[in-house]
């Protein structure tokens, strides 16, 4: 099923070689034609990642999703048809043809959202594997793990169901870092609103706290403007005037990284995630447009990473070198035995809140 694409550079040869035209063995070689050139392989995955939209929206009903190979700095495109793997191929990335379109993908995890809303749950179209990847926690039991198989099972081959030992949780909790009454969560990203300091963090956080401290019990140094959760989640609080806002990802080894720029993940990005309950951990996005089912209710086009996370990271930024993915919604498992977590595209919450990194 893999097609590995032609060399970048390519010669092409405008006759049949070298002609004999006399008998004292002259030879005259073919006009030779300019060099086919093709797109270089990009070199980042934010590259990648754009150049993946552009080739999915020329390919159409042909395209079937994609993914980086960060060890190469290769962006692999999902098609259905040879015709479409020569453009994608044309166009710098690895083809791979492959059985299901996206559009046969959405519609199953549409089929999905109808019939298996069910808390604990969630999905995402996985590219390596061309499937609707459904996982169901430990709550998912009885009735509505019966109900989740039947629908798993009419979708045929484009889906596949796996269980999990961990719950899937919005990570938030009453501890450390940026605190209200009810909760503790993470701070994610400073930002900029109409001159002002604000930043963002989850919305199943701004939902909880209005006043936020610094420390527990401190004096008030933030207040919620807006937050929404569920269906997105995220939120934006309003900082006090003279509190220094960097643009920066503390990480926590007495270095920040400051961030300048916002990106869109692609499926294979190497990414880290930092929070006030376990500090830095990285992994691999695995999944973006993910629904997450919570028992508060559905959140969709959530980013998805091989990333561990625990209660008190809720807010918390996602992140590669310079560049703010997202925000820390919640996830599965912990930093000990290991998890997954999930978080909503930070671009996102700067187009909906009005703001701008700085």
């Amino acid at each position: 099923m893999k097609h590995t694409s032609a060399p970048m550079s390519r010669t092409a040869l405008g006759g049949a070689g070298a002609v004999a035209l006399i008998a004292a063995a002259l030879t005259l070689q073919s006009a030779q034609a300019a060099p086919a050139k093709a797109a270089p392989e990009p070199p980042t995955a934010t590259a990648a990642a754009q150049r993946a939209r552009d080739i999915s929206s020329a390919l159409g009903a042909n395209a079937a999703g994609f993914y980086y190979d960060a060890r190469n700095h290769k962006l692999i495109v999902n098609v259905t048809t040879a015709a479409a793997a020569d453009k994608a191929r044309g166009a710098g990335a690895e083809a791979r043809i492959v059985k299901h379109s996206l559009t046969s993908l959405n519609a199953a995890r549409a089929t999905l959202k109808e019939r298996a809303a069910i808390p604990g749950t969630s999905w995402a179209m996985d590219p390596k594997t061309n499937q609707v990847v459904i996982v169901a926690d430990r709550t998912v039991t009885g009735d509505r793990l019966k109900q989740l198989k039947t629908v798993a099972s009419s979708l045929g081959d484009r889906a596949a169901l796996r269980q999990s030992a961990g719950t899937l949780r919005p990570l938030i909790a009453g501890g450390n870092a940026v605190w209200g009454s009810a909760a503790r969560c993470s701070l994610g990203f400073n930002v900029i609103k109409d001159g002002k300091p604000y930043f963002l963090t989850a919305g199943h956080c701004t939902n909880a706290v209005r006043s936020w401290s610094a420390t527990q019990g401190g004096p008030e140094i933030a207040v919620t403007e807006t937050g929404t959760f569920p269906g997105d989640d995220f939120g934006i609080v309003r900082l006090a005037p003279d509190l220094a806002h960097p643009s920066k990802v503390d990480l926590y080894n007495g270095r920040m990284q400051s961030i300048t720029t916002v990106g869109d993940p692609i499926v294979g990005e190497k990414v880290q995630r930092s929070g006030s309950s376990t500090h830095v951990h990285g992994g691999d996005i695995t999944a973006v447009e993910v629904t997450a089912n919570y028992q508060e209710g559905s959140v969709d086009g959530l980013i998805q990473a091989g990333v561990c996370a625990e209660t008190g990271d809720s807010g918390g930024p996602l992140f590669e070198g310079d560049t703010a993915l997202g925000l820390t919604s919640g996830g599965r498992g912990d930093c000990f035995l290991g998890g997954e977590s999930f978080y909503q595209p930070v671009r996102e919450a700067l187009e909906k809140t009005g703001s701008h990194i700085g």
